[in-house]
């Protein structure tokens, strides 16, 4: 009966992900999707806690297993502990620091899952197709804890610049295999020894931080969604080795659903996966010796308000630096001030804008933008030559130019935003000073362009203030 219910569980749990997954696919719905799916988690957890039968080799149940009552108090201490630290720290963050969230997040589950590799090896010496799923498991997790936690050292700025070994290609590459060749020796041999699988353990350790330390900063959104697809696959392995299909669905949608993530934010920037992990593009690199003709040209905020105010059309491109002044309140202000006044606002999303997939949608969302308004690239792109006004806070690399027109550039065939094509121009920074790719932007140059320097909160206060006073 026991056994029943818990299949049971299992499959609504199963459920419970794929509509969670589908629902989460619009923003309308993420929320509710995101509920849905935690509520499934939360049945197959206490279906495995309390429904749980211990069984023979031959399927048959143990008769007088019984669990003992620490058992329980250790497995409700630490599911109390572990929500509390995880509802604080999800509710404190802030919003720029998001994309660390995740990175930390998705390496625990990386470490988990090694773990139990860790835990299972000895269980299951002999067991060719066992030992397969664990090892594989194990190696992945661990791939994926070590590489999270240096994206998130790279992402919280700890460690600034990608560290550059000499032939860091053939040595990853290398070592890779050298990894693969290990545990598939593991598997093969089952060898009774713990600390050979420890020195596996230690050799995927390392091998993660390899992967991982070279990438430059704009590809991190990319390799966060890699990593979070390993971390998918290692708990599939776990589904597999404890015939677990809840475990087994939720791995194949994380590690499936953050594969085909990855690979469109590598179609946004129209760059292979492999020269993703092998490019290190973003790492201080330079762009063509090509000079930038041009000036620089100054805007007040009491001409820019001038500007917005009798303009029909104004298009908004958000960026890290919009999350970094924590503005996304202000500048939702902002756009409900043009739009009492006829003008039409829309929010322009570049796929990797930002330093994690949808950081801009997620930033909006807080201050309540309305969904309708938050435009993708594709579509967004035809409207620039209608549009009067683009505001461009804190975006760079994602609005230039060089993208189409320098072949020498590092960027050269990234799709961008098109809004060279716009009437007019207004770019809100801080100062001067490079994107991720760390090259110079031409459309600074432009001559329908106007710098707007300083915090995008204050400024776009002042804008605000300025706009009530016309």
């Amino acid at each position: 009966m026991k056994s029943s219910l818990l299949e049971i569980s299992y499959i609504i749990g199963s459920v419970t992900f794929i509509i969670g997954l589908k629902m989460m696919g619009n923003p309308k719905t993420a929320r509710k999707g995101n509920l849905i799916g935690a509520a499934g988690m939360t049945i197959a957890i206490l279906g495995t806690i309390f429904l749980f039968e211990k069984r023979n080799h031959d399927g048959t149940i143990a008769d007088g297993f019984v669990v003992p009552g620490l058992v329980y108090a250790l497995i409700f201490g630490a599911i109390l502990l572990g929500t509390i630290v995880g509802w604080l720290t999800a509710k404190r963050v802030q919003m720029t620091k998001m994309p660390e969230l995740v990175s930390m997040f998705n390496g625990m589950g990386g470490a988990c899952a090694a773990l139990i590799g860790l835990m299972e090896y000895e269980h299951n010496i002999g067991q060719t197709g066992a030992l397969s799923a664990i090892v594989a498991g194990m190696v992945i997790g661990s791939v994926s804890f070590s590489g999270s936690i240096v994206a998130y050292l790279k992402l919280n700025g700890s460690m600034k610049k990608p560290i550059r070994l000499p032939q860091y290609n053939v040595l990853n590459t290398v070592f890779m295999i050298s990894v693969i060749a290990f545990g598939a020796w593991v598997v093969y041999a089952s060898p009774d020894s713990m600390a050979i699988l420890y020195a596996l353990f230690l050799a995927a350790l390392v091998y993660g931080i390899l992967f991982t330390i070279p990438i430059g900063g704009a590809d991190m959104p990319v390799v966060i969604s890699l990593l979070n697809s390993f971390t998918g696959l290692a708990a599939a392995f776990g589904g597999f080795l404890y015939d677990n299909k809840v475990m087994l669905t939720g791995g194949i949608l994380v590690g499936s659903a953050g594969t085909l993530l990855t690979l469109v934010m590598c179609k946004a920037m129209n760059r292979p996966l492999s020269n993703v992990i092998f490019g290190a593009f973003g790492g201080g690199a330079t762009s063509s010796d090509r000079e930038v003709k041009g000036n620089i040209k100054d805007i007040n905020v009491s001409d820019t308000a001038v500007l917005m105010n009798y303009s029909k059309k104004v298009v908004i491109v958000p960026g890290y630096g919009l999350a970094v002044a924590q503005a996304q309140h202000v500048i939702h202000e902002l756009e409900m001030i043009l739009e009492g006044r006829g003008v039409t606002v829309k929010y322009a999303i570049h796929p990797v804008a930002g330093r994690m997939p949808g950081h801009m949608n997620v930033l909006l969302a807080e201050s309540n933008v309305s969904y309708d308004k938050l435009v993708e690239m594709e579509d967004i792109n035809p409207e620039f030559t209608s549009t009067d006004v683009v505001l461009v806070v804190g975006a760079n690399d994602v609005v230039n130019p060089a993208a189409h027109n320098d072949p020498a550039s590092p960027i050269y065939g990234m799709p961008i935003l098109d809004v060279e094509n716009a009437s007019h121009i207004i770019v809100n920074k801080r100062s001067m000073s490079a994107g991720y790719a760390g090259i110079e932007n031409e459309l600074f140059y432009n001559p329908k362009t106007s710098m707007l320097f300083g915090d995008a909160k204050d400024v776009l206060t002042k804008l605000v203030t300025e706009l009530k006073a016309l």
